[in-house]
């Protein structure tokens, strides 16, 4: 219901095929490939594929948009390239890193449960449309703005926090190949206990930022995208996870309690004296 409300909102003055709004096929691509991926992995009780297929829905949604709309503007094939640049080189990390570790901790409780396993899959459907929503409205326009400044901002945003989370994450690989079961507090890490996560929410305000030069009326709704990545990495599935399994783990340790204590939860600062 959220995802078809915001696909109504951002289809005003969008494109269509057979008198359907793109949006409204977008977002059936992404629950429809969550929903058919689902079958195996419960079948299997694997969860190694599922981020991989949540990334490759992302360059499947945008790759369908570009299609549909036949965009002529700069706005649409910029915003389809930072998609795909995100999506490929995140979906293959994560997709490596939970093969060498053997399973995913997030799963381990609901693979055996059909329902809430569906859940987690439906899930990462509304987490790729929503994420997506705002450049999905802007690549679907059929009135396109020039390109400007804002475009520019944007562009440069996304590259800082792309960067963010790719150094971060490499810099965790490194530290955990060498420090095995240690918790990393190196580099970027020292700065802050999430900064992969901090890059991602400023890579999609980047994307936001370029698509909100050509979104109009209703189509300011699929501004929830940043604010969804925000809610999603904070409040839900991303930082108390991880906050709560680093507590578990290296709770009784010393160490660990004053790296939390000195460090910044997202945003990175210089550590507390």
């Amino acid at each position: 219901m959220v995802a078809a409300a915001i696909a109504w909102a951002g289809s005003h003055g969008s494109a269509e095929m057979g008198g359907v709004p793109v949006l409204f096929f977008c977002a059936a691509i992404a629950f429809g490939v969550q929903w058919l991926a689902f079958v195996p992995a419960y079948w299997k009780q694997t969860e190694h594929f599922y981020d991989l297929v949540g990334s490759l829905t992302y360059m499947l949604v945008t790759g369908f948009a570009l299609f549909a709309s036949r965009p002529s503007d700069g706005r649409s094939i910029i915003l389809g390239l930072l998609v795909f640049i995100w999506a490929s080189r995140l979906g293959s990390f994560l997709f490596r890193r939970v093969r060498n570790a053997g399973s995913d901790p997030r799963f381990d409780e609901i693979k055996p449960s059909a329902s809430r396993f569906f859940v987690a899959w439906t899930l990462q459907g509304l987490w790729v449309f929503l994420t997506l929503c705002a450049a999905l409205a802007a690549i679907a326009t059929v009135s396109p703005s020039p390109l400007g400044s804002l475009d520019a901002l944007g562009v440069a945003v996304w590259v800082i926090g792309f960067t963010i989370e790719v150094v971060a994450d490499l810099q965790k690989s490194e530290f955990r190949a060498a420090n095995p079961g240690h918790y990393v507090h190196t580099g970027l890490w020292a700065w802050s206990r999430h900064p992969n996560y901090f890059g991602e929410i400023v890579l999609w305000f980047g994307v936001s930022l370029i698509a909100a030069s050509t979104l109009a009326g209703w189509q300011w709704a699929t501004m929830i995208s940043p604010i969804f990545v925000i809610v999603l990495l904070t409040r839900v599935s991303g930082i108390p996870l991880l906050e709560k399994r680093s507590d578990e783990r290296w709770g009784d340790e010393e160490g660990y309690r004053r790296y939390k204590a000195r460090t910044s939860v997202l945003i990175p600062r210089p550590p507390r004296r």
